[in-house]
């Protein structure tokens, strides 16, 4: 009689490991990590320092402000860095500006890979679209809309400066700026970025048109593109082209009032140069760090107004830092409410959602907190004025780029922080690249739905 062969309980109750999946928000955080550490590699080399070779603190800074498309700099780009150094700038640049994820994505719809469900929701996470339908080929046109921007800039810019540089070198410079000012980085290739330009038309006008195009975000310039009319355009395309152009037009009202009696700014200026500089400083706050005027002459009130609009940022799923001008819109549109008593907050004659107005809360004082923490400990490390050391952190926030250094000067001010000061800094432009909740999020250890729910509390507040 046989008999009866039982399994060990060891090998039936053995769990089955399953490989463990990042989350979209971790992918995203880990991408931009790994091409950071990529660039800071090159930048170490010999080949990339016109000079001494960098040190490992300044090659991890100006990876990271390349990446996160900031501009703040710790070693002059025209000076300190050879041909290849400043390649390799621009190519961070370009990879940050449009993404890790959608360059590898271009590159697998080339070779005729399908995209899975998890590469998808990664794409949605960086690109901050509402719909996984049709992301690659979203994805093509972006890089389309991308090349098509920075090919045109460059070339309006190189025939404006072939007579003054010769043509290699203008067009040189004309595309490493156009790739700069499209993807909001405010690297320049001039030691003064770009007041040397203050007066130029052309220059300021190509500039700008870069900056605000790249700071709308590539949802809004598809649909510009494809709809072409304003009444037929959603409402967050709506919403972002109203409060970039009032913002614009205000900006620049102000900019002039409170500097048009500065001796150190504007009042040498005759009237359209200081009305151009005016506008000009008004579009790169939001976005872009260029500058044609000395910011640390500025007046304390306009550098306060150059803050909030850093703070602020431009259009999400785009090339721009901050909260973002859509969320920072929705708070301001949930406190009026709150003011007057209505119950459900509107938009452009739209309902908030509840999600929508706790993930706009959540993003606005997750990115406010960290900004007075980092500018709290850089008051402590660093020893200097609270207005300068909150602009240069704000600055790193909103990867802006802009600094209260001196006029003329080779790099920004943060340049002249500790290595603990300028580590908060790095930290700062990464978390303003990624957005606040999606760091946190990426770093936030997932749980389970939890099976309980709690009875609700009553809370005094206010």
């Amino acid at each position: 009689m046989g008999t009866r062969v039982h399994a060990s309980p060891a090998l039936e109750e053995a769990p089955v490991r399953r490989r463990r999946q990042f989350s979209p928000a971790q992918v995203l955080v880990l991408s931009f990590a790994a091409l950071i550490a990529s660039g800071a590699i090159l930048l170490r080399l010999p080949i990339s320092a016109a000079r001494d070779p960098l040190t490992f603190l300044d090659a991890l800074f100006t990876a990271t402000s390349a990446v996160c498309v900031t501009g703040l700099i710790v070693v002059d780009t025209p000076n300190d860095l050879t041909v290849f150094g400043q390649l390799v700038v621009l190519s961070l640049i370009q990879l940050g500006g449009l993404g890790y994820m959608a360059i590898t994505t271009v590159v697998g719809v080339a070779l005729g890979r399908q995209l899975s469900v998890h590469e998808r929701l990664t794409l949605q996470e960086a690109l901050n679209v509402q719909t996984l339908e049709g992301l690659a080929r979203f994805v093509l046109t972006v890089l389309k809309l991308t090349l098509a921007f920075e090919l045109t800039g460059a070339l309006i810019l190189t025939a404006w400066w072939v007579s003054e540089y010769g043509l290699g070198q203008a067009a040189y410079y004309g595309l490493f700026h156009a790739i700069s000012a499209f993807n909001n980085a405010g690297f320049a290739l001039f030691s003064d970025s770009l007041m040397r330009f203050r007066s130029d038309w052309v220059v300021n006008f190509v500039i700008t048109t870069l900056i605000i195009c790249g700071g709308l975000g590539f949802v809004v310039l598809t649909e510009i593109g494809r709809v072409r009319r304003y009444r037929r355009f959603s409402t967050h395309t709506r919403l972002i082209i109203t409060l970039t152009a009032a913002l614009i037009v205000l900006t620049t009202a102000m900019i002039w009032f409170i500097e048009h009696n500065n001796p150190r700014t504007l009042q040498p200026l005759g009237i359209g140069e200081a009305l151009l500089a005016s506008y000009f400083q008004a579009v790169t706050p939001r976005t872009a760090g260029f500058n044609t005027l000395d910011i640390g002459a500025m007046q304390h009130a306009s550098l306060f107004l150059l803050i909030l609009l850093m703070f602020i940022g431009a259009a999400p799923g785009g090339t721009a830092g901050g909260v973002k001008i859509s969320t920072f819109s929705i708070t301001v549109a949930v406190i009026w409410a709150m003011v007057r008593g209505t119950p459900e907050p509107t938009l452009l004659e739209r309902r908030i959602p509840p999600p929508l107005i706790a993930r706009a809360f959540s993003i606005c004082l997750i990115g406010f907190l960290a900004l007075n923490i980092v500018a709290g400990l850089l008051l402590v490390t660093e020893g200097r004025e609270l207005l300068p050391t909150l602009f240069e952190t704000t600055s790193a926030f909103g990867t802006v780029g802009l600094s209260t250094g001196e006029a003329g000067a080779p790099v920004s001010l943060v340049g002249h922080f500790s290595g603990g000061g300028q580590a908060l800094v790095i930290a700062m432009m990464f978390m303003g690249r990624i957005g606040p909740l999606t760091l946190a999020v990426a770093i936030a250890r997932r749980r389970e739905l939890a099976r309980v729910r709690h009875p609700e509390g009553k809370f005094l507040i206010g």
